[in-house]
């Protein structure tokens, strides 16, 4: 599975300097995320190479075994529940070959943002934290901190500076908001610099939410 790259979504300009590579949730794809785009309040938007991969399908113990776009299987929500972690490994190679593309179009990890909503999100922190060289910036919608008991000896020492965006929604009914706020603590404790947003609303984005994104783009990218 994914023995090809990934096929993606992108926007861009004629000459980009900078890059957000955007993972999209659970059942979704690689458009979910494309509309917002114009949201951002980006000041120079043709600057920047938003790229939105499609994940491929797996079934998915959580959905009863169903097959659908998914970046890894997941077998429950609860606490102690086991993670698929060969699956986020896997995964995460796909998502490190995409920075390998982006590298190899001219644009620095120093330049390029991991970000995602989710299940993406959750693979986005467990990719970007382990990446060997330094990202601009780390982001994740919604989401959890995958083997977060793992991270202390797993993660790479050229991210334990990175700024990492954490958002979630206070009634959040798909991923408890306390998924999010102890995700926020875990990274806090191994000294990551979290910056939290919570916003009341359910398992989606807001409006708020994506003026926050934009601003927070804004300094981590320079633009």
């Amino acid at each position: 599975m994914a023995e090809q790259p990934l096929e993606t979504v992108e926007t861009a300009g004629p000459a980009p300097e900078c890059s957000v590579i955007w993972l999209h949730g659970l059942g979704a794809s690689g458009h979910d995320f494309e509309p917002i785009v114009p949201q951002l309040g980006l000041p120079s938007p043709a600057l920047v190479r938003f790229v939105f991969p499609h994940a491929p399908s797996q079934p998915v113990t959580l959905n009863g075994g169903l097959s659908m776009p998914a970046w890894y299987d997941i077998y429950g929500l609860s606490a102690g529940t086991p993670q698929d972690e060969p699956g986020l490994d896997a995964a995460a190679g796909w998502i490190e070959a995409l920075i390998q593309r982006e590298i190899a179009r001219g644009i620095p990890p120093q330049r390029l943002v991991l970000a995602g909503f989710s299940q993406g999100g959750a693979l986005a922190l467990h990719t970007g934290l382990r990446y060997a060289e330094g990202l601009a910036g780390i982001m994740g919608l919604s989401t959890y901190l995958p083997l977060a008991d793992h991270l202390g000896q797993a993660r790479a020492a050229a991210n334990r500076d990175t700024p990492i965006f954490l958002a979630h929604g206070h009634h959040d009914p798909v991923l408890a908001y306390r998924l999010g706020t102890d995700s926020r603590d875990a990274l806090e404790a191994l000294g990551y610099p979290v910056e939290w947003r919570d916003y009341p609303m359910e398992h989606q984005v807001c409006m708020e939410e994506i003026a926050d994104i934009g601003a927070w783009l804004r300094r981590v990218l320079a633009l």
